[in-house]
């Protein structure tokens, strides 16, 4: 497997594949050096039981013995043991596996050559000149300088004492076995962490949403990885409201824009018809000086009453654009309502008796309110005027249809005609007007239910309109005690 082919493979196998390689590269370096460790020490054993027979050797030469009398079998395990002796000189003067001795200078055998320079020397395994056979060699060097060397035969009985022990290679190769399984699964599981991040990390780049989704497993890598997913849902869910909230500022901007230029196409309208009308009259006047006094009267008071109703209309529209872009700047404090809804009946009361209608006030004792009085008064007046110019009925009633420790719900009725369930939705827009001439007849702006609906929603109140079952409508006001 090449270099390429090699990066091409995931993550986790590539470290498992470094680790493998790393593991066996330490095992194997470990069994070369354990091998040769054990071969040495086994070599040295079995020179160690030789050197006590040349001990044994040299200590029965030295008594005058001779060495073809010297008894050995009762001293050693081995079977054909070679006995050479060699004189100072490097010449065998005895070899008990040879008829004839041989003439060559054995000074520069290695076990020779180590036991004249360091009193005792060994050879593993050499091939022998004088008897063509393979032997293990020991060596050692007497007082007198001579060497007497002892060897045996490497056989297959020796070559397998000197050979490693396999059952512990077979244990160092099961320890390493089950060293690269347990490194499999832990790179496994580190790769299937750095898998789910990678995957995290595309699905970011390309912008796509990113929720909380299944939790790491429970370790270092775990945790952060789900500290990232954490931190980065939280920093989109941050933008998407950040972006949610611009668009809806942008939203309320352009709304502003739209209602303020519905409001001035609304009011240049409006202002048209009362205008038109006192300069109608006025040019009347000015071009019949003969017209009668009862009839240059009457184009006065047209004139009035037009003038009346322009006045009207601009405290309406001021009203309005007052709440629209003041509202930080409106005052609130705690409001008695029913104190509020008092004045307003008595304000009122003689308008709606010249109709015929009667204005039962049924609210009673101190009802606090946080508000602002005058928005609060002009919400009542609205509602009541409202109700004597077009409910067509006989009476109007408020009264306090719920009560709580937070806020406060009222009712203004009236028992009139009520209007068509179609216009209900449309009650509260600006210069909605369900019958235009007759609103205009009656000195109507079209503003005051917008004025009523836009004053309790700034006071974080709530105001719905129905139709009554027996006739008439009801206006359900819900305002914050707190």
């Amino acid at each position: 497997m090449d270099i390429y082919s090699l990066n091409r493979l995931p993550y986790h196998r590539r470290l498992f594949l470094w680790l493998l390689g790393y593991s066996l590269l330490l095992m194997g370096c470990f069994v070369i050096f354990q091998t040769k460790r054990e071969k040495q020490f086994k070599a040295e054993e079995i020179n160690s039981q030789l050197q006590l027979i040349n001990t044994y050797i040299q200590s029965e030469l030295s008594d005058g013995v001779d060495i073809k009398d010297v008894p050995l079998r009762e001293i050693h395990p081995f079977e054909d043991l070679r006995i050479t002796i060699i004189n100072p000189e490097g010449t065998v003067v005895y070899d008990n596996s040879l008829d004839s001795l041989p003439h060559i200078n054995h000074l520069n055998r290695q076990e020779i050559a180590a036991a004249v320079k360091n009193g005792t020397g060994y050879t593993i395994r050499r091939h022998s000149e004088s008897t063509g056979a393979t032997y293990f060699y020991s060596a050692s060097k007497s007082p007198d300088g001579q060497i007497i060397r002892t060897a045996v035969p490497y056989s297959i009985s020796l070559s397998e004492l000197l050979d490693a022990d396999y059952g512990f290679l077979w244990f160092l190769g099961s320890i390493t076995v089950v060293m690269c399984t347990l490194g499999f699964f832990a790179t496994h599981r580190l790769g299937q962490h750095i898998l789910r991040l990678n995957r995290f990390a595309e699905n970011v780049e390309k912008g796509q949403k990113i929720s909380d989704t299944e939790p790491f497993q429970h370790d270092e890598l775990g945790d952060i990885s789900n500290h990232i997913v954490r931190l980065y849902v939280r920093l989109q869910q941050a933008n998407a409201d950040r972006d949610k909230e611009h668009r809806a500022a942008i939203h309320e901007q352009q709304e502003k824009e739209r209602i303020k230029k519905q409001l001035t196409d609304n009011i240049n309208h409006e202002l048209k018809t009362p205008v038109a009308a006192i300069k109608l009259c006025l040019e009347t006047l000015l071009a019949h000086e003969e017209l009668p006094q009862e009839k240059r009267r009457d184009f006065l008071q047209r004139s009035l009453a037009n003038t009346d109703r322009l006045k009207k209309l601009l405290e309406d529209v001021s009203q309005i654009t007052r709440m629209d872009d003041g509202r930080e700047q409106i005052v609130k404090s705690t409001v008695d309502i029913n104190e509020v809804i008092a004045d307003v009946c008595m304000e009122c009361r003689h308008a709606a008796l010249s109709k015929g209608i009667e204005i039962k006030n049924v609210t009673s004792g101190e009802l606090p309110v946080i508000g602002n009085q005058s928005l609060l008064l002009s919400v009542f007046h609205n509602l009541i005027d409202n109700a004597i110019a077009y409910s067509g009925g006989t009476e109007i009633i408020i009264r306090v249809a719920d009560e709580t420790d937070d806020k406060v719900t009222l009712v203004v009725a009236d028992n009139g005609n009520g209007v068509g369930e179609e216009h209900l939705p449309r009650l509260f827009e600006r210069f909605y007007r369900i019958d235009k001439g007759r609103s205009r007849a009656a000195g109507g702006t079209g503003l005051g239910l917008s004025i009523v609906k836009n004053a309790i929603l700034l006071h974080g109140g709530n105001i719905t309109v129905a139709n009554r079952p027996n006739g008439g409508l009801v206006f359900r006001i819900t305002l914050p005690k707190h």
